[in-house]
């Protein structure tokens, strides 16, 4: 009898994982069943791995769709999404479980478009960067006028107030100094919560090209920068547009979501009105520490914030129509990471370089290739002139074109720089016989991806 009841345990616990995803809040149990249920459902492309754990030890888990699960193919970009950030905004939350179910199903019944994404692309989806905070909205209700009630960890901390400010290096050097991978202060681990020092790990351990971090409480594509020079209160001003050297991609990349959103691109919604649907971030209203601004800063990664309902806690009723007015607008925006210009950095021996610089005259930003030497730098079309440089060797410098359509293969090969001879008196019995010895290219800090860990056995 025990061993018959065994088995009946098991069978239920298997009808509860190949249940479909129904329109309705998933809890945080709920939740980790569903990622598994997608994960059982296509096991040959995906990967469910945690990033870290909240304050109250909650796993954030992460679904990963690709055709080589857990493997960094080299020119495959990646691309995130990350939902719930604020606890009671949890619309993301809900569309991103759809999304995951949506390209599982669509894979399997041989969408062409959804199977060259998935084999193309390796795309990360998070769908609760604050699960704590959910628990407790959820309790509260859809109803409850407690507005921001789960906002925030339990620490009482806003995760999108949390990050390293790296806007204030950048603003206060502009006429000088890195624009790219501004470094971290000595102490930023002692200065941010669990839940963004997970996220801060997880990407500088994968090569994002292209993210959304998405969020509610108004109808508009936002994009960087989030933070003004002159920083302000919300409403105080709304004039102090701050843009990127990428700017113009921005607004691209905005208007992408926007315009395949059901509603968004008309402009008014919320009582708000947005042109086209999207904003500058530091127009709308001036934030410091946020998210979106410090990937562009620190990571390779192009971030844009999607505001994706008025009500931060939509009706369970509401969420089949929000999931319908935001499904293709999800798919096109990942297919956004497929433009603009990859390759390969080289050395003459055929070693991969990383952490080459990549620069596009014009554009004062630059990007660096990976681990693999594989580099993706997002671009509008037009004609640009690119260099590749690295310490100890030539830079190498093209003229490219770049078309609206697939991203133009460009491939760098460097030459070792020539020894320079100087006048200064040769040092006896320096132990190098004179020679100048070329610096080596120091890789980053080796991929924290192994340190991601990968659960053996389903929660219940």
């Amino acid at each position: 009898m025990s061993g018959l009841l065994l088995v009946s345990f098991h069978l239920l616990l298997l009808f509860k994982l190949v249940a479909p995803v129904t329109f309705r809040h998933h809890r945080y149990d709920d939740l980790v069943r569903t990622l598994y249920k997608v994960h059982n459902e296509c096991p040959y492309i995906t990967r469910v791995y945690s990033i870290g754990r909240s304050v109250k030890g909650r796993h954030l888990y992460v679904l990963e769709f690709s055709d080589y699960p857990g493997i960094h193919e080299p020119l495959e970009p990646e691309v995130k999404y990350v939902g719930n950030m604020h606890g009671n905004e949890v619309l993301g939350r809900e569309l991103l479980l759809q999304l995951a179910e949506f390209l599982c199903e669509e894979f399997r019944n041989g969408n062409q478009r959804i199977v060259r994404l998935v084999e193309g692309t390796r795309v990360h989806i998070l769908p609760s960067m604050n699960p704590d905070g959910y628990e407790v909205a959820v309790a509260q209700g859809a109803d409850s006028s407690g507005y921001l009630v789960g906002r925030n960890n339990a620490n009482g901390v806003d995760l999108n107030r949390n990050f390293p400010d790296l806007n204030t290096y950048i603003y206060y050097n502009k006429h000088g100094g890195p624009n790219h991978h501004l470094p971290l202060p000595d102490n930023w681990k002692s200065q941010v919560e669990p839940e963004t020092q997970a996220v801060i790990h997880w990407i500088r351990s994968f090569n994002f090209v292209l993210s959304a971090n998405l969020h509610g409480g108004a109808v508009v594509a936002n994009y960087p920068y989030d933070k003004s020079l002159e920083h302000r209160v919300r409403g105080f001003r709304r004039t102090a547009n701050s843009p990127t050297p990428d700017d113009k991609l921005f607004q691209k990349l905005a208007k992408i979501y926007s315009y395949a959103h059901g509603w968004m691109h008309q402009g008014w919604n919320c009582g708000d009105y947005f042109p086209d649907g999207i904003t500058n971030g530091a127009s709308w209203y001036s934030l410091s520490k946020g998210m979106q601004d410090f990937n562009y800063l620190h990571t390779n990664c192009f971030e844009i914030t999607l505001e994706l309902s008025c009500n931060k806690f939509p009706r369970q009723e509401e969420l089949q129509r929000e999931w319908l007015g935001n499904r293709e607008a999800l798919i096109q925006f990942l297919e956004q990471v497929h433009q603009g210009i990859k390759g390969m950095v080289l050395d003459e021996n055929h070693n991969n370089l990383a952490e080459a610089v990549i620069s596009v005259s014009g554009i004062n930003h630059d990007i660096t290739s990976g681990d693999h030497g594989d580099y993706f730098r997002l671009l509008l079309p037009g004609t640009y002139t690119v260099t590749a440089t690295a310490p100890g060797f030539e830079p190498e410098t093209v003229t490219v074109t770049v078309g609206p359509g697939e991203p133009k293969l460009v491939n760098f090969h460097l030459k070792r720089s020539m020894p320079q001879a100087t006048p200064t008196r040769r040092v006896p019995n320096s132990g190098h016989e004179g020679r100048v010895l070329p610096k080596k290219v120091q890789p980053r800090a080796r991929k924290e991806e192994m340190e991601m860990k990968q659960p053996q056995r389903v929660p219940t």
